[in-house]
């Protein structure tokens, strides 16, 4: 189920709200929090059913592995060996659905053989729910997180609002506030707080990031040819295509739990204002961020056994991060990009380097917009079709003029707006202005849903 449907909108999200507030009121607090994971694992099998067994065994045995963690004396099993365990089955398990294809496909080539691809679909939000569950597991393993009750860790994966394309949470950052009093009565203002990034979320997505959508598709995916005009539209199409399709389903989420009284965390912060790829990886997907540096480049030993390795330990961790997205080369080649990028800033500041301002956001927000190209591309010469095109000597101009005007409007809108999340840090009050704008947003947004140009969610894919 998509938020930007009617379904959702109309149906899925009041039904839920009403019966939520309706068992909490009566102080059913377990048969509330039951009904929210009843609701959630609807959520995600809506489009198919077979997932649901799918995230329901993923849960059972992370959930397991968890309390064994815990109680990990009881059962004379050291702490660790049971942590590599619950690693590796979650590994495997998104290794069999994300990447078995990829490594036949690859075998194939190399060996020359004709083993048949098992054409697996790919299971919603499974690299969500499955790095959620690894970070509990590593945490449990630190003592820093338990989890006794089957409903509330079950609550904890499920959650609707973050199932299917993050954030990626922490147990302890959640669990609390449902069990807190607090969050158990409705509150006026995180309800008017909550639909306001809600309404800005759908317009980003349906109405900003669905209108650049079929020019970057033409240009990577239907063009056999483009200049240099053409594909420098193409890959800004993209660019702004994905900002605004991530940021509006970021929002969107953080709009929906605070309607709950669940405070997810901030996951995008305006990064295309980055005046450096560290600053940048501050400020895109956060959570992931904070996943790879706790879980991925802490672990493999940081910055603490010298500069050799710590270059050595940026390069793996975006490479695993490149291959999180996607199975595919080029995503491992977007992820070497970005690792080889942050090892040039880190040596360019170890040796007190300066650049003024504005070349530094420029190299910076180039260097996102080529590499998003791989990112995008279909496979390797599609990539190259775009890049190339970018810097050639083609200066033919036949691109719609109304099309690159809409470019410069996406980049004055990420350059010089606040994001939505500055509403989230501040004593929100819900204007006359406000309203007017809250309605216009959803107003122009259903009409988008109702001409058939809204689409699913980009990361919905990784």
């Amino acid at each position: 189920m998509l938020f930007n449907s009617y379904e959702f909108i109309f149906l899925f999200l009041p039904i839920t709200f009403i019966l939520y507030f309706y068992l909490l009121s009566q102080r059913l607090i377990l048969g509330a929090k039951i009904f929210l994971v009843v609701a959630s694992l609807f959520f995600y099998g809506y489009w198919n059913f077979s997932y649901v067994p799918l995230i329901l065994l993923s849960i059972f045995v992370n959930y397991g592995v968890g309390l064994s963690l815990v109680n990990h004396e009881k059962i004379k099993l050291s702490s660790k060996s049971i942590l590599i365990f619950g690693i590796l089955f979650n590994v495997g398990l998104l290794g069999y659905f994300k990447y078995t294809d990829f490594l036949i496909e690859n075998f194939n080539g190399i060996f020359e053989a004709n083993v048949p691809l098992m054409h697996i679909i790919l299971p919603l939000g499974i690299s969500f729910f499955t790095f959620t569950q690894i970070a509990f597991l590593v945490d449990a393993y630190r003592k820093e997180a338990k989890e006794y009750s089957l409903v509330n860790y079950m609550l904890f994966v499920t959650y609707f609002p973050h199932l299917l394309a993050g954030p990626i949470l922490h147990h302890k950052e959640m669990m609390p506030q449902f069990a807190s009093k607090y969050n158990w009565v409705k509150n006026y203002r995180n309800i008017a707080l909550g639909l306001f990034i809600f309404s800005t979320g759908l317009f980003k997505k349906v109405v900003i990031a669905d209108t650049f959508a079929p020019w970057a598709t033409a240009g990577f995916d239907t063009a056999t040819t483009l200049n240099l005009i053409e594909a420098w539209a193409t890959s800004l199409s993209y660019t702004f295509q994905l900002y605004f399709d991530f940021s509006g389903y970021c929002d969107m989420a953080i709009g929906i739990s605070l309607m709950f009284n669940i405070k997810l965390p901030i996951n995008f912060n305006s990064p295309y204002k980055a005046l450096n790829i560290q600053d940048f990886w501050r400020r895109w997907h956060m959570t992931l961020s904070r996943f790879l540096r706790d879980y991925i480049y802490i672990p493999l030993g940081g910055n603490r056994k010298g500069e050799f390795r710590t270059y050595t330990n940026l390069l793996a961790t975006f490479l695993i991060g490149g291959l999180w997205h996607g199975a595919g080369w080029t995503f491992i080649i977007w992820g070497a990009l970005h690792g080889i990028a942050l090892a040039i800033h880190r040596a360019w500041q170890s040796l007190g380097f300066k650049m003024w301002t504005w070349l530094a956001w420029f190299i910076t927000f180039n260097f996102i917009n080529i590499t998003w190209i791989f990112f995008r591309a279909k496979d390797f010469e599609s990539a190259i079709k775009v890049l190339g095109s970018m810097f050639s000597l083609d200066l033919e101009f036949n691109t719609n003029i109304l099309k690159i005007l809409i470019i410069m409007i996406g980049l004055l809108i990420v350059l010089s707006f606040k994001n939505s999340m500055e509403f989230f840090k501040t004593k929100f009050k819900f204007t006359i202005f406000q309203i007017i704008l809250t309605t216009t947003f959803l107003f122009l947004s259903f009409l988008a849903i109702r001409l058939g140009k809204s689409s699913e969610f980009l990361y919905f894919n990784f």
